[in-house]
């Protein structure tokens, strides 16, 4: 019998499970899955120094800016968000803002993160926003809020990390010495060795020629000290590479003239859109090319417009809640990319997430053009990401795989987030999963079989990864 929700606090039992059949398949099939995120953002210093934080506003507000875009939003003042007002007074404006959060996945994730860590039932307002601080302050200064305590209490068996190729991984080689359950990864992002337009680009090649102990006077160098870069990363565990582009460039040209635009740029000159994606292009298939020689995962995010708001920019630096979605066409680059790579019989196994709901289906086919049978969903389409990681975004990536994939192939849910307290994620995406197929039981689109069912549902939430990722 479904429970009566007018009863119950917010975030109950059976959230976001409207049948028998969906409350079935998750509390029995999904919930007690452990978690493997395979991408995010966590600073992997406070995991190997297993920091405690100050206070809520530390552990749960600061560097969020899924949070700091609805403040502005609801005209709070910059002072509030990341300037000089005191943590509490930020923790108290924040719960003030909640309620008018309605509808967006922010408020969800409030109040699960809010329920799960902390115990806490009530719904975040003004009323109590001194009380919950201070509750909740108490409890972080506790050895059961320390970072590594907060990744056990989610179970979460593996995490990867993002870092860049100049990262010495000293912070992970500690964890790897260390006995914490957690096991912690890394990938490789090599993004800015690869934005060559950049007006910083050649003092970051002179910071990648340190890393890797070799002077980068030409192109060749360059790519002997992305290889030296990623075999110390392998050495050091690294199994997976991502990438942040607009889109997807493809330009081939000759050896002769990727040396002479790579010299052109380190003499200081500016490179034509047209030398820029020569460059990108050659680059990345020599990295997508050392990635499959050492039986690497390489991802692509596409599609991010990035870093819109100029004056803001330059006031708080990237990753500051001035993003959002591009429009960029990504169909023939990608698809030229991939089989250049296919062609050659070293196309690695990918996973492609884009930004813009515009791609969808665009994605979703052309992970089937290079599915060649050597392995189970080896080209695969991730799971609704950044702006796309709600209710409906996810809900369209999965009916979407659904119909012109193979859902029961799908590697599930990651957070891509730099906050300790965003693995309820992963549940709030195992719900809606499990609502979905419970639905489709109700409706007799799908058998009554739980047990099969209930077998696609923990393969989604779990099996596939950890067979993709060899865990």
């Amino acid at each position: 019998m479904i429970s009566n929700q007018n009863t119950l606090p917010f975030i109950h039992d059976n959230f976001l499970l409207e049948t028998k059949e969906a409350q079935q398949l998750y509390h029995n099939f999904a919930a007690p899955l452990p978690i493997i995120d395979y991408h995010n953002h966590l600073p992997p210093k406070a995991i190997a120094e297993n920091k405690i934080f100050s206070n809520i506003t530390e552990l749960w507000l600061s560097g969020d800016h899924y949070k700091w875009r609805a403040l502005r939003t609801l005209g709070v003042e910059e002072k509030y968000i990341t300037g000089t007002a005191t943590d509490k007074e930020k923790f108290i404006v924040f719960s003030e803002s909640v309620p008018y959060m309605i509808r967006n996945p922010l408020y969800h994730w409030t109040h699960l993160e809010l329920s799960r860590y902390f115990g806490i039932e009530e719904l975040l307002s003004r009323k109590n926003a001194i009380h919950i601080y201070e509750k909740s302050t108490a409890m972080i200064k506790t050895g059961e809020f320390s970072t590594q305590s907060l990744l056990q209490k989610m179970k979460v068996e593996v995490l990867c990390t993002t870092e860049d190729p100049t990262d010495n991984l000293e912070n992970h080689k500690t964890l790897n010495q260390s006995d914490f359950n957690t096991k912690v990864s890394t990938a490789f992002r090599p993004d800015k060795s690869l934005f060559i337009n950049r007006e910083d680009y050649n003092s970051y090649i002179e910071k990648l020629s340190l890393a890797a102990n070799i002077k980068i006077d030409n192109y060749t160098d360059l790519c002997d000290a992305m290889q030296n870069r990623i075999e110390y990363f392998h050495r050091n565990g690294c199994r997976l590479a991502d990438h942040g582009l607009e889109y997807m460039p493809f330009q081939q040209t000759t050896n002769r003239e990727i040396k002479r635009i790579f010299e052109k740029k380190r003499k200081g000159a500016q490179l034509s859109k047209i030398e820029t994606e020569r460059f990108q292009t050659e680059l990345l298939l020599f990295l997508g090319k050392a990635y499959h020689k050492l039986g690497w995962i390489q991802q692509f995010h596409l599609g991010a417009m990035r870093n819109n708001n100029t004056r803001m920019f330059n006031k708080l630096g990237p990753d500051s809640g001035w993003d959002s979605i591009g429009s960029y066409s990504i169909a023939y680059g990608l698809s030229r990319y991939l089989d250049t790579l296919d062609t050659e019989d070293q196309l690695t196994k990918t996973i492609l997430y884009n930004l813009n709901p515009a791609d969808n289906e665009i994605l979703a086919t052309m992970i089937g053009n290079f599915n060649d049978g050597s392995t189970k969903g080896k080209i695969q389409w991730g799971s609704g990401w950044w702006f796309l990681d709600q209710l409906d975004g996810m809900k369209d990536q999965i009916n979407i795989l659904s119909n012109m994939g193979l859902i029961s192939c799908f590697i599930g849910m990651l957070t891509d987030s730099r906050s300790f307290l965003s693995f309820p994620r992963h549940e709030y995406f195992r719900r809606l999963v499990c609502n979905l197929f419970g639905n489709d039981i109700k409706k007799g689109i799908l058998p009554q079989d739980m047990k099969l069912i209930g077998g696609i549902i923990q393969d989604i939430c779990y099996n596939n990864a950890k067979c993709y990722f060899n865990y």
